[in-house]
């Protein structure tokens, strides 16, 4: 029942955050009923976030490798609500602490039994308890980090003045590098679990899939992308400084070699 998952919910969190969420076991039953291996649940309406916990536990039980992704809007909670007073500002803020409380449970639950594990005469590296995998990534819905994708407000003499602006530095004043890396990755197709490598001066997607020179324009940097013979590569176009000949010889370069060569 749900009062089931309201223990489980205070118990894990310390504090009594929650009005009657799901319990996991419900979840596991269900999961285990229509959910194959290697699937990835989507759950529109996350709450604390138990069908994290639930997939989590399911994977360690078994070995199997099933994946989530949990949707929650960031509900205030009330100041004066237990989640308030706990140091919670949204509900979305008690599934992140909850995915992160779980992992941790399991991990030093496994842990111990691998410590047990060891002392056993019969024991080898076979028969070792497998660590799922814990980890998780938050994302966030936000303005564009590049002005000539975000929506011009205003009059259309003001728009226009303002879309000629922005060609001039399209990058908005409050963004950073990491949210540039993953916008740039959902606008190229690409996964938003792609694995990243940080390089000199440069992002790379996917191995040779796509690099992304978001920090240095430098002939040393344009030497190792070149190197590197990625497929694409996407550039800030401030980041050669005015230095026309550098961005022209880096564009022949590119096309030299055919790399599909992009600036922003």
């Amino acid at each position: 029942s749900n009062e089931v998952g309201t223990r489980e919910t205070t118990s894990i969190l310390k504090a009594d955050v929650a009005s009657y969420p799901k319990s996991t076991a419900l979840l596991k039953a269900l999961i285990q009923t229509v959910i194959k291996d290697g699937d990835i649940v989507l759950d529109f309406f996350a709450g604390t976030a138990p069908t994290a916990q639930a997939i989590m536990e399911l994977n360690r039980e078994d070995g199997g490798t099933r994946r989530y992704i949990c949707v929650q809007i960031p509900e205030l909670c009330g100041n004066n609500s237990e989640a308030g007073k706990a140091g919670y500002k949204t509900i979305a803020d008690i599934a992140k602490e909850r995915i992160r409380r779980a992992g941790a449970k399991i991990r030093t639950e496994i842990e111990t039994e691998r410590e047990k594990q060891s002392g056993q005469l019969d024991f080898d590296d076979a028969q070792q308890t497998k660590m799922p995998d814990l980890g998780f990534k938050v994302f966030k819905l936000a303005d564009s980090n590049f002005k000539q994708w975000r929506k011009i407000r205003g009059s259309e003499t003001e728009a226009w003045r303002q879309q000629v602006m922005e060609f001039i530095d399209p990058v908005a004043e409050n963004a950073t590098v990491g949210n540039m890396v993953y916008e740039l990755l959902l606008k190229s197709g690409k996964d938003l679990n792609s694995t990243i490598e940080h390089k000199n001066g440069y992002y790379a997607a996917n191995g040779r899939e796509l690099i992304l020179m978001l920090e240095s324009a430098a002939q040393e940097t344009v030497d190792a992308v070149l190197a590197a013979h990625p497929e694409k590569v996407i550039a800030l176009d401030r980041l050669f400084e005015g230095n026309d000949q550098l961005k022209t010889n880096t564009v022949l370069q590119m096309k030299d070699t055919r790399i599909t060569f992009i600036t922003i």
